[in-house]
């Protein structure tokens, strides 16, 4: 995944490739935080441990990426590494990408939206669907399973008029489209 790609997907999927896909999976987590008590020079040496670890890795991206939108880093503590980064660098980049971040955070908790994404692929799929009736009792039923598509299609298309009106309103339309 591509830097430009991590910014363009959402927290979900992000976090999916991470879990599939991390080099560091099967390393020591505690190589990506430093303790309280450690000493400056030994943290030093492992978090260029931890960088190398990252170099290379096949979901640095969108890693670096879910680091900025989770706020990881401190400008004035270098206490962790995070999708290769240290935490001072990450807070500089989360400071100098702070308007796409608050858009891409926005987007990534607007749980209406996925909804309304998960409503209309289920409305295609229905749509899609043959309602012959082989999978159930064969051409007897093909006016029930027809029937029954409908209502569904129905109630899916209600679902999302409903949402997106809700949507519309709040956002200050007037008449709906």
């Amino acid at each position: 995944m591509t830097s430009t790609q991590a910014r363009k997907t959402r927290r979900a999927v992000l976090q999916s490739a991470i879990d599939a896909g991390a080099r560091c999976a099967t390393a020591d987590p505690d190589l990506w935080f430093r303790s309280d008590s450690e000493p400056q020079i030994t943290w030093q040496a492992r978090r260029v441990e931890a960088i190398q670890v990252c170099t290379g890795c096949p979901v640095r991206a969108a890693c670096e990426e879910l680091a900025l939108r989770d706020g990881d880093g401190n400008h004035h503590v270098d206490n962790m590494v995070g999708g290769g980064l240290s935490g001072t660098q990450l807070a500089a980049a989360r400071t100098a990408k702070s308007d796409r971040l608050t858009a891409v955070v926005g987007a990534d908790r607007d749980t209406e939206r996925r909804l309304l994404d998960d409503l209309a692929v289920e409305l295609r799929t229905q749509a899609g669907l043959n309602p012959d009736g082989r999978r159930n009792g064969g051409r007897l039923r093909q006016g029930e399973n027809q029937t029954e598509q409908n209502l569904r299609i129905r109630a899916l298309a209600a679902s999302i008029r409903q949402i997106r009106t809700v949507r519309r309103a709040r956002a200050g339309w007037v008449v709906a489209a």
